[in-house]
Parts: structure tokens; sequence; C-alpha cells
């Protein structure tokens, strides 16, 4: 029975042209052999995985041939390039620092760069996880390094080039590898695949790219691994079963669901996850991916930036015609809070469940489609204050409305098309996968007057009076605020106090006014108006207490003798 080779020493890079995904470096490398500029030491760094033990053994190959190509590779053919086929070059030594990093070790390495070649031009001492050596055995090293022998060159190679010290760096030309991009990797399996008859799914290729995190080995033993699992077929579903990841799908379910306010559908999507067994905050920070996959399709010139296959990238692009920036964004910015606060959560369950209902809140959704009335979404339980009426009072809501003034205006649109969207018809984002050519950005600016805005006012003041904030409810009905040709409205209060709670409850009420009024025009003035002689009712319990002192000044009395503070 043939002995099996795994892919990563099987289909090893032995050119540079055959290194995947470091373009800069090889070419480099080409260009000192070719003009004889080659350095005494290099420090290759960079992630595991990515080339750097490879790259160095094809440049002290490379550079002790005989008859190099016009395209700066070995021949394969020369007595040097044979030995190093074989494995047993005289020219070129291999030192592992991780279990060679003492100083004896390196004193040893040093006594034989004092010999010179006996076959070819150069000795090459190539010396994997550098870092790994003694403080001694760096100091004992720094000499050879600085000034070796013209036939002796040392490559070094690292993943963690902060822990080597200065003075071996500057003694170094330094060459950075970055990760591998998915695109390169893919590539690479692809062709890995075809020659070993392997019939693999685009879409499952792409999983083991971005498993392997930058990493070409670690997707080449992935492969392996898949391929062992799944035979001459690899297909997507074998790869996500295989390595436990989550379908793609999930996250474009629990996106439609969010975007169509269905938090139920949300709720049980997210209970089928954790009941085949996949890790809750693993969920969470995979949809905070998902939201910014659907934020790089808004523009054309990120797409670039979305690494998924041609099939998924479809999807994403369809998806996000339905997203609004702000809605991304705002949802985002809930994932990345749930993900800070996740592990000083006692209820993960919990914990994620709420961010997901916080995500279900605003149900808005842009399409392309010509609007020529007022569309409305369902509006469930769990919406958000910024609901135009009471659950129970929706069905009559539109009958008590007044209509709006067309004689007289608070101001004329003279523009561009308004459009008002408010609340209970439910579109479904799966009946929306037809392709969109460009969106309609909605411009609320529907003109109305003063009657329409204080019937306005009076549903938000029954908003407040239905979660229990009377304070604030009886502020607003005590006097009717005024607006002014430029869409300013002002409202005067009678304290501080109820300037500052208005004004922390200002971004709320305001986008409420905007929506049931359907202009995005709408700014919202507060003024402080303190009477001395007002008789108005007190708000804050310091009021309330100097208005009963007002009219029985022993209670001043009573505080002071038996200690009494003023609760808030």
């Amino acid at each position: 029975m043939e002995k099996f080779i795994v892919s990563a020493r099987k289909y090893r890079p032995v050119t540079f042209d055959t290194v995947v995904g470091q373009p800069g470096i090889t070419q480099t490398l080409k260009n000192a052999i070719r003009t004889n500029q080659l350095a005494q030491a290099f420090l290759f760094t960079g992630p595991r995985g990515v080339g750097k033990t490879t790259t160095a053994r094809i440049l002290a190959k490379t550079i002790n041939c005989d008859t190099i190509s016009s395209n700066i590779e070995a021949c394969n053919l020369c007595p040097s390039c044979l030995s190093f086929n074989e494995g047993h070059s005289l020219n070129i030594y291999e030192l592992d620092a991780a279990s060679n990093n003492s100083v004896e070790d390196i004193r040893a390495l040093v006594d034989q760069v004092r010999y010179p070649p006996q076959i070819g031009k150069y000795k090459i001492y190539i010396i994997d996880e550098v870092h790994m050596l003694s403080a001694s055995a760096f100091n004992a090293f720094l000499k050879t390094l600085e000034e070796p022998p013209s036939y002796a060159i040392f490559i070094l190679a690292t993943t963690e080039k902060h822990k080597i010290i200065p003075t071996i760096l500057s003694r170094c030309q330094i060459f950075d590898f970055h990760r591998i991009s998915v695109e390169n990797i893919v590539k690479h399996l692809q062709n890995i695949a075809e020659k070993e008859g392997v019939n693999a799914e685009e879409d499952a290729l792409h999983i083991i790219a971005q498993k392997a995190d930058g990493a070409l080995r670690d997707s080449l033993s992935l492969f392996d691994q898949l391929v062992s699992f799944a035979g001459k077929n690899l297909s997507y579903k074998d790869v996500i079963e295989n390595l436990n990841i989550l379908d793609y799908d999930y996250y474009f379910k629990i996106t439609d669901d969010l975007l169509a306010g269905n938090f139920s559908n949300v709720l049980l999507t997210f209970n089928e996850i954790l009941n085949n067994g996949f890790d809750a905050h693993n969920f969470s920070n995979g949809l905070s991916s998902h939201f910014r996959d659907l934020l790089v399709c808004k523009d054309e010139a990120t797409l670039i930036l979305l690494e998924v296959s041609s099939n998924v990238r479809e999807k994403y692009k369809v998806q996000s015609r339905f997203c609004e920036t702000s809605w991304l964004l705002s949802r985002l910015d809930v994932s990345n809070k749930t993900d800070i606060n996740f592990k000083a959560a006692k209820n993960q369950r919990l914990h994620i469940e709420l961010s997901l209902l916080k995500m279900c809140t605003d149900l808005t959704i842009v399409s392309n489609e010509p609007v020529k009335k007022k569309v409305e979404l369902t509006i469930n339980p769990v919406q958000f204050v910024l609901n135009s009426t009471p659950p129970e009072k929706k069905e009559n809501a539109n009958e008590n409305q007044p209509p709006i003034n067309k004689e007289k205006p608070a101001y004329i649109n003279t523009g561009k098309k308004s459009i008002s969207i408010s609340g209970k018809k439910k579109i479904e984002a799966e009946n929306k996968t037809e392709m969109i050519s460009n969106e309609v950005l909605l411009d609320l600016a529907q003109p109305f007057d003063l009657k329409t805005l204080e019937n306005c006012w009076m549903k938000y003041s029954e908003l407040l009076l239905n979660e229990g904030r009377m304070a604030l409810h009886t502020a607003l009905l005590k006097r009717m605020p005024t607006l002014d040709e430029n869409l300013n409205i002002t409202f005067t209060v009678d304290s501080v106090a109820v300037e500052k709670d208005l004004n922390d409850n200002k971004t709320v009420f305001l986008s409420f006014l905007r929506k049931n009024l359907s202009n995005d025009k709408i700014n919202l003035l507060v003024e402080v108006n303190i009477n001395s002689n007002d008789t108005s009712n007190p708000y804050t319990p310091s009021e309330k207490f100097k208005k009963l002192a007002e009219k029985n000044p022993l209670i001043h009395d009573l505080k002071k003798k038996f200690d009494l503070e003023i609760e808030y």
C-alpha cells in the first residue's frame, strides 16, 4: 500500500512562481539574485502557514543552482539541485531553534560556518522559529551574523518578530509575509482538487479558505480531512457539517425576519441554532459579520471586501437592497454591545435574545418600487416608543386623524416627491428577491398644519401616559406648541427640570413627530419661561415642597426639626 503524503507536503511550492500569495517578496528575491545583490542575512516573518520556510528553501536552492533560468528559477538538473531535491545537500543546513536554542547549539553552527562549500557558491543556514533562541544564544550569534564569510548566507524565519532583539533585526533584511487571501487559497485548492480527482463545490472551498484564516497550510490540512470524510465529492453541506460551521442560510433567514419585525420567528430560529449544538457567542459574532457583509454590498466599490463565493455574493447583494445603511449600522451597534457584554451576562441566552428583540424594533424597508400612498408595516408588542399609536387604538387611528389643510399648509414642498412609511402592512423580505437596479431614497416632506401637529402632540402625550410617565405627560398637555414657516416647533416649559426631561427624550420625540407628520424637516425647540408669580402645578419634588412651604411656612420648621430630606 502506497504511503499517504499530506497535501501540504505533496504540493509544496518548489519555485518562486509557485509560491502562493506573496508576489512582492518573491519578485524582490528574484531581482536580488539577478543583480547579484544578495544580503548576508534575511529575516522572513509572518503568520503560520504563509510560506516563510518554503521561500527560504527555494531561495537557498536557487542561489546555488549552476544554470539558473532566465526567469530566475532553479534548473533541477545540476548536481546542487539534485542533491537538494533528494534531501542530502551539504551546502544547506536547517536548524529548528525551538529545540536547539542554547548557546552550545549556536556555537556548533558558528563552527560550521568556518568551512567553505565543496559544491556550489554558498553555504545557506536556515534557522526556523528563531525567536525561540535564548538571550545568550542571540548574543553568541551576533558577531557571525554581522560579519559572516562571503560564502555564508543566513535565512531566519519566525512568527513573532517582536521577540527578536533589535541588534539581530538591524543585521537582517526583513521580509514581512502577509496572510493569504481567501481568493488565492480557493484557487490553490481548486488546482489541487483537480489533480486529486476531487469534485469540490466552490462554496465548500470558500468555507475551507475562510476557516484557514489566511494560512495555506491550514487550508490544505482541512482539505485532506474533509476529503477523508466525504470522498471524491466534496459539497458545501459536508464542509459545514464536519467543521461545525453555521450555515449562511440561518443568517439570511434571521435578517429577513428582523426586517419584517417577526420577532417570534427570530427567537425560534435562534433556539434551533442552539439545539443544533452551536455556540451562542459564535452565532452573535457571525450575525455581526453578516451585517458587515451586507453593508459592504451597499456600494459596488467595496464588493471586493466580500470574501465569499459568487452564489453567496448574489444573495448578499439582493438582501442588502432591502436594508438601509442606517438600519445596518444600528444593528451592528447592538451586536457590538452584545459581544462586549456577553461574558459578564449571567443568563447569556437571554442576553442575546434581548439583543435580537432590540433589532426587531425598526421595520422600515427601503425598496425601489414606486410608492404612491402610505404603506404601513406591522408593529410588534416589543415596538419602541416611536410607534405612532398605542396598540389598542390602532384600528380607529386613521378615523380620528384630521385631514391635512391643503389650503393653508405650514409650508409648500416645491422640490422632491414625498413618501411616508408609517406602520401596518407587513412586507416580507423573501418576496423581494428579484434583481433591483437602483435604490430609491425616501424624502419625507409632507405639508401639515398646526391642527395636525396638535393632534400628533396629543398622541405622544397619551403614549407617555400609558408608560406611566405622568409628569412629562402633564407638561405636554399644559400648553400647545407653536409652528413657524421654517418648520421649527417651539414648546415653552415652566422649569429647568421639565426642559431637561424633555431634552433627554428629544431624539425619540422628534423621530415620532417626523414619522407621524411624514416630514423630516421638522425641528423641535424647547424654551424655559420661569415666572416667580406663576401659579402652575409643581413638577419636581423640590418644587412641590416649595409650593407647600409657601402655603404653610411651618413646614420648614418641621423639616429642620426632624432633619428631613426631599426624596428624588
